[in-house]
């Protein structure tokens, strides 16, 4: 089967969309950026740098559990450890730095000139950056979250967990969410519609179909994520019941 040809421009015409294209020059370029290469590199490079950070607080956990009795860590602060590298490496890298491959490669893999929304590929980083920004904002405060990277109820809840720990939690993971959710929107819709003339689903590379399926799966799985972390915000900021039992809510419902 022959392979289509896109029609080629004019020289003029590519100049012109060439212009159109690049990225402004200096701070207000940084910023304003839509190159998904810039864009997945910015992801890869924010991503590993949580990594580093959650790496620094496994060593000193596994320092403490080296031996019995050791006293560097008070139990509060084991706790609040765990919690934040179990939550960086799940949220702030596992997932991200795979959007940053994903961003950086996918296009080039199916002759696509950019992500099918730019824009909103990069409010999609922006919003994973500050999300982690605010996270570990908590640190600075001395307010780390303490519930555990899962944050179960109801050791979570407002009876249990009374401080601002847990809110740092929650209200990081909705957005966090919300970030990887329209990543994935934007992954779906790339491959579907971007593809060049000839580009069929049996001829596209095996990592285009890897981040078809990663993107499928994390509409299926994160939106009940940010969902549940804001209900369980809005129990603990505004006195709503969905997770307490005496009221008519369901600890349960956090996990289903």
């Amino acid at each position: 089967m022959a392979i289509l040809e896109r029609p080629r421009l004019d020289e003029e015409t590519e100049d012109r969309l060439e212009h159109k294209w690049r990225d402004a020059p200096g701070i207000p370029g940084f910023f304003t950026t839509v190159d998904h290469k810039r864009i997945g590199r910015r992801y890869i490079y924010t991503s590993f740098f949580f990594f580093f950070i959650a790496g620094l607080a496994a060593l000193v956990m596994r320092d403490q559990l080296a031996s019995s009795n050791q006293s560097i860590l008070a139990p509060e602060t084991y706790n609040e450890l765990f919690t934040m590298h179990g939550t960086t490496m799940i949220f702030l890298f596992n997932t991200p730095v795979l959007a940053g491959f994903g961003n950086f490669l996918v296009p080039l893999e199916i002759g696509a000139r950019d992500m099918a929304f730019p824009r909103l590929n990069a409010f999609s980083y922006w919003v994973f950056l500050f999300s982690g920004l605010f996270l570990y904002s908590s640190v600075f405060v001395g307010h780390p979250p303490d519930g555990g990277w899962f944050a179960y109820v109801p050791l979570t809840g407002k009876a249990f967990s009374p401080g601002i720990n847990i809110d740092f939690w929650g209200l990081a993971i909705i957005f966090v969410g919300i970030s990887t959710t329209v990543g994935a929107v934007n992954f779906i819709v790339t491959i579907f519609k971007m593809r060049a003339p000839g580009m069929t689903f049996n001829r596209m590379p095996l990592f285009v179909w890897s981040m078809l399926v990663f993107s499928f799966m994390v509409i299926f799985a994160v939106p009940a994520v940010s969902i549940a972390a804001l209900l369980n915000e809005l129990d603990r900021l505004f006195g709503t019941a969905f997770y307490v039992p005496s009221a008519g809510g369901s600890t349960l419902l956090y996990q289903h």
